[in-house]
């Protein structure tokens, strides 16, 4: 794995092929962790997709407290965003 920012996908990335489910946990958990406001929405989209690799329900289950607070970082920060147009 690299240490360049998750904020990019390669569509190469997406298209490896199967990969090993806590693989594939642990890029969604690496991405929950480095999301940034910037990068919010391309990360819930990467992590969806990285979801959806996932073969079994209980698989995607344990990925889905990550997925769960991705989409609460996304509203929390919609919300401020909207807010500070308002003043």
């Amino acid at each position: 794995m690299t240490d360049r920012p998750l904020g990019f996908v390669a569509l190469k990335s997406i298209r490896q092929g199967p990969r090993s489910p806590d693989a594939v946990l642990a890029q969604i958990r690496e991405i929950y962790f480095k999301t940034t406001k910037k990068t919010i929405e391309h990360d819930i989209a990467h992590a969806i997709e990285l979801l959806k690799s996932l073969p079994t329900e209980d698989e995607r289950d344990k990925a889905a407290v990550y997925m769960d607070g991705l989409a609460q970082m996304r509203s929390e920060w919609a919300r401020a965003e909207k807010k500070n147009r308002r003043k």
